[in-house]
């Protein structure tokens, strides 16, 4: 969350004034990674005396100097790299096909190749050194290879760090129930649910088992005792991962994505067991994280999962990543906080969560937030600039009525 940001020349540049209208429409100049073309191309033919390491090595160390959050490649165009949220070309010759999936191929096992080429997608990660790791798709487009690498620092930081609100060490408190961190791809839920169990490592002797594809931070036990279990190397699917995690005596669980009925119910199913249980889903807010998880289950089903949601769901937390106007900082979180209460649960027993925003406006005092009350604090802490804000924003004019003072509640103006 915290990348830094480059220019295409000087690593350690600062940039232009993100306030600016102009970088928004000016292209980029191409990112010169500072790989020579003997080092792109790495087609000598003189055998080794020690095997080299693999080729792609290259683009990672050079993103990880430069403080890039991602790398992407695509047959027959040039790489990109996103710096600062922004995707940005790098400099020299487009890549081919054929050297895309050598460089690709060189750091994949025999069942990844194999899974790749009989369903056209795979995720697996790759290990850096000892910093960082890089969680690969590879994935094809109209025939042709392509790839999306996220880099993954090994170092887990807090929440105080990742500039997160004091709230959010609630969530290591719970000893029981559901947490969802919901977010589009690349906004930083996998760090912040990373922050949570790290928190809970390092407070509560208990175990903790991630179901994870691939796996992307690694742990190391501190009062907790940390088992890792990767989808396709250590266990073959979620569902059979999920068949046994019950046996394995967890206490915390982290499911990597939930991505369809089985995951969820089996979710859901420890939560109400008595274990504590974080899982993702892709939704943009607190409201739409608990209608997506209901759409996930059978119509016939649904009101009984819903009821079972009431008692058992502890918070909802739904995450941005905005571009930062502070020295030194490349972005930050902004975040929609829902702890269940009363009003929370029956507002969702009722069938009523399209009522959840404004639900929220009244709940600042128990440490909730919506979008506009955390894009009002990193204004008025000059993390962000007005126009990021307002782009970002879920509804611009109550931000700015929130900057004028005026503050509006589930019954109308509070304040």
């Amino acid at each position: 969350m915290t990348e830094s940001d480059s220019t295409a020349t000087d690593p350690s540049a600062d940039t232009s004034d993100a306030n600016s209208s102009d970088e928004e429409t000016r292209e980029e100049p191409a990112v010169d990674l500072g790989l020579t073309e003997t080092e792109t191309e790495a087609e000598t033919e003189a055998e080794p005396t020690e095997p080299p390491p693999p080729r792609i090595e290259k683009y990672f160390r050079a993103v990880v100097k430069m403080g890039g959050s991602d790398l992407h490649f695509k047959a027959n165009a040039p790489g990109r790299v996103r710096l600062r949220g922004k995707l940005r070309s790098l400099s020299g010759k487009p890549l081919s096909n054929a050297r895309i999936e050598r460089m690709l191929y060189e750091i994949m096992t025999d069942e990844q190749k194999e899974n790749y080429e009989r369903n056209g997608s795979t995720d697996f990660a790759y290990q850096l050194g000892d910093s960082d790791r890089f969680r690969i798709n590879i994935f094809r487009q109209r025939g042709l290879s392509s790839m999306a690498a996220r880099r993954v620092s090994r170092e887990i930081l807090d929440f105080t760090q990742l500039r997160l609100p004091e709230a959010m060490f609630k969530l290591a408190d719970f000893h029981a129930g559901l947490i969802l961190l919901s977010g589009v791809t690349g906004s930083g839920k996998s760090t912040t649910i990373a922050a949570a169990l790290d928190y809970i490592n390092a407070t509560r002797p208990c175990h903790i088992v991630t179901l994870e594809d691939p796996i992307e931070y690694l742990f190391e036990d501190k009062k907790a005792f940390i088992n890792q279990r990767e989808i396709g190397i250590d266990v073959a699917d979620f569902p059979s991962a999920l068949k046994y995690l019950m046996r394995e005596d967890p206490d915390v669980v982290l499911i990597g994505e939930m991505r369809d009925a089985e995951t969820f119910d089996a979710a859901l199913h420890a939560a109400e067991t008595g274990h504590l249980v974080f899982g993702t889903v892709h939704a943009s807010g607190a409201a739409q994280t608990v209608t997506r998880v209901l759409d996930l289950l059978p119509e016939a089903s649904r009101d009984l999962i819903r009821q079972t949601l009431v008692f058992n769901l502890n918070a909802v937390v739904c995450q941005k990543l905005l571009p930062s106007i502070k020295e030194g900082v490349g972005r930050v979180p902004c975040v929609e906080i829902m702890f269940s209460n009363p009003s929370v649960r029956k507002l969702i027993g009722d069938k009523r969560e399209d009522e959840l925003p404004d639900l929220l406006k009244s709940c600042y005092n128990e440490g909730m937030m919506d979008f506009n009350e955390c894009l009002y604090q990193l204004l008025e802490t000059e993390f962000i600039s007005m126009n990021v804000a307002l782009a970002a924003s879920p509804n611009p004019d109550e931000l700015r009525m929130r900057l004028k003072g005026i503050r509006t509640g589930a019954s109308g103006l509070i304040g």
